[in-house]
């Protein structure tokens, strides 16, 4: 019962918070994360009143399978980007950004943060400073994809910015994998090659097969339907099918292995798109399907961010650098191999911006660096920069599509009436 009413009030308080978003020219979503923080442990789910918020932050955890399901459902709308039409356009320079600004993001924060220990050892130490700059790589597509879908954005800007998006996911596991491993060997004296090299190339390579695998069966199977109900059920099932295949794990040889949940649901949609005549359509019913389950993801989202980390000066000092120094990277990064790969001013001037916004990939991540001897500074720093990002990140993403003309002025136009 507590559950059912706790997801009615997340659902309806975050779309009635939208209303007065709106008037103040904010996106959805972040009206959506601040109802998450106003029913969290540290606002009214404090009152302790049953159904009415989260009382706790293992109560918001609780629901986490919900936006497990919901981060599938954006991968795989993310991969409906990935239409040979498109590639072919530019898809090298998805490739060569995506990579370029992650790298950047992580050479930069390694920099700052390794300086920052040698002043001040006390703080952080180098294991935790190079895992942090590994996580500055990581950009989340879910706060992209919902100012994407709220103001029909819609040119240049905006495809090359979905399929960098996607490409970060690949390149910030390479680059968190590694960098942990290096970490690890630290703090233990023995590098393990096949945790830095092996395992991260054997995690990509096993989700882009099983999203190819399930992309086909879904292909196969939807051809014995012809109900459009019933041609989105089958969408949805297989969605949901590959998100819980994503969470298996077993050991080879001794090499650990895994899927990325991301990573396998938009191959799904990639194939999916490019052999399906009727992929357009369909995908169309599916967006409009999860609409009520992305607004939960992000209350969901906000109910977790723990504002507990703002008590600590030195947490706080070092997200600030985090924060400032993963900013200018992925700028940099994306301005200069723009500007190299040839895009349009508006794309170099305008693409580093919307890549700011870090949520659930990076808290991933942290997750996995607690067991660093001071794992519990990497998880509150990534915490702090969420709690940033998710807040502010939408707006500048919104700001920066607006400027490359891709959105209509304050997307102030009906979507009711663009689709007509």
């Amino acid at each position: 019962m507590e559950i059912l009413i706790c997801l009615s009030v997340a659902l309806i308080g975050g779309l009635l918070l939208s209303r007065p978003a709106k008037r103040l020219k904010l996106p959805a979503v972040t009206a959506y994360l601040i109802a998450g923080l106003l029913l969290g442990p540290f606002c009214i789910g404090a009152l302790g009143i049953p159904g009415l918020g989260f009382s706790s932050m293992e109560a918001a955890e609780h629901l986490n399978i919900l936006s497990q399901v919901a981060l599938g459902f954006i991968a795989f709308t993310i991969g409906n980007e990935f239409r040979v039409s498109q590639l072919k356009a530019m898809g090298r320079q998805a490739i060569i950004v995506g990579i370029f600004q992650a790298v950047s993001a992580t050479a930069l924060v390694d920099l700052a943060l390794v300086i920052l220990h040698l002043v001040r050892p006390e703080i952080i130490s180098v294991s935790s400073a190079i895992t942090l700059g590994s996580i500055a790589a990581a950009t989340a597509p879910a706060a992209t994809l919902m100012v994407v879908r709220q103001y029909k954005a819609d040119g240049p800007l905006t495809r090359l910015l979905l399929m960098v998006v996607a490409i970060d996911d690949a390149v910030g596991l390479v680059l968190f994998s590694a960098s942990f491993g290096v970490a690890m060997a630290l703090e233990s004296g023995a590098i393990n090659a096949v945790t830095v090299l092996v395992e991260p190339v054997v995690e990509i390579l096993l989700s882009l097969a099983l999203g190819a695998v399930a992309g086909l069966t879904l292909y196969w199977v939807e051809r014995f339907f012809h109900s459009r109900s019933k041609r989105l059920s089958i969408s949805i099932g297989f969605v949901l099918l590959t998100a819980g295949l994503s969470m298996v794990e077993f050991e080879v040889g001794g090499v650990r292995c895994g899927f990325s949940l991301l990573l396998v649901c938009m191959m799904t949609g990639t194939l999916f798109c490019n052999i399906c005549d009727f992929s357009e359509e369909l995908m169309a019913r599916v967006d409009g399907w999860t609409a009520p389950l992305f607004v939960l993801f992000f209350v969901l989202s906000g109910a977790e961010l723990d504002l507990s980390v703002l008590r600590s000066p030195s947490v706080l000092l070092i997200g600030v650098i985090y924060i400032f120094v993963r900013s200018l990277g992925k700028y940099l990064g994306s301005y200069g191999s723009c500007a190299l790969t040839g895009c349009s001013e508006k794309i170099t001037k305008h693409l580093g911006i919307t890549l700011l916004p870090q949520a659930g990939v990076a808290l991933g991540m942290a997750i996995t660096a607690q067991s660093l001897a001071d794992g519990t500074v990497v998880r509150s720093v990534v915490l702090f920069s969420v709690l940033v990002y998710e807040l502010v990140g939408p707006t500048l993403t919104k700001r920066a599509l607006l400027a490359a003309g891709e959105i209509d002025p304050e997307g102030q136009t009906s979507a009711r009436k663009k689709n007509r």
